[in-house]
């Protein structure tokens, strides 16, 4: 296998979100009561597109926020406190809400389980749901997306590289082999 394997293109990346887009709509029958969380870095990038689109598709603008989950990561040396969530959130209301969280790619779990005990600790959600663009496996904690842009199923040795254009001025999904091996 070459050391970086291009598995989704701006194209990809452009169906995946117009249909996890479609999949949110037909799950929560509407968009009613969602709002979209993305999680730094990436994921901000990427629950703005999906609002985008929602908002293109139903004529309604989605409220979308950004969280950075750092101080809840227990893998992690952070920061003290952990009041840094709800003014992440910037005045959005998760009481009662049915929170979507963003992220590019799903590993482990333990980010995601960060972000629910950060958005938890900012009120009580309807529920939390999950969408991701790329599920490379490996959970160590019972995790699993509700939406998924593409399964990848990697190795250890293998990582998943997300580029956006808002960051990286390229939108690519690269599968690359672990720096060092």
């Amino acid at each position: 296998m070459s050391e970086n394997r291009v598995i989704m293109d701006e194209a990809a990346i452009r169906r995946a979100l117009t249909r996890i887009a479609h999949e949110i709509l037909e799950k929560n029958k509407g968009i009613e009561g969602c709002m979209l969380v993305g999680i730094v870095s990436r994921g901000v990038h990427l629950a703005q597109r999906l609002a985008e689109r929602l908002e293109d598709i139903e004529g309604v603008t989605v409220p979308w926020g950004e969280l950075d989950v750092t101080p809840y990561r227990d893998d992690r040396e952070s920061a003290e406190g952990t009041a840094a969530a709800g003014d992440q959130l910037k005045g959005l209301e998760v009481q009662g809400k049915k929170v979507i969280l963003v992220d590019d790619v799903l590993f482990t779990g333990r980010t995601i389980r960060a972000a629910m005990d950060a958005i938890m600790d900012c009120g009580r959600p309807e529920s939390i749901q999950l969408a991701v663009l790329a599920d490379r496996g490996h959970r160590e904690l019972p995790i699993r997306p509700d939406y998924v842009g593409k399964n990848v199923p990697t190795s250890r040795e293998e990582e998943i590289e997300v580029l956006l254009q808002e960051r990286d001025e390229t939108d690519v999904v690269r599968l690359t082999q672990k720096r060092g091996n």
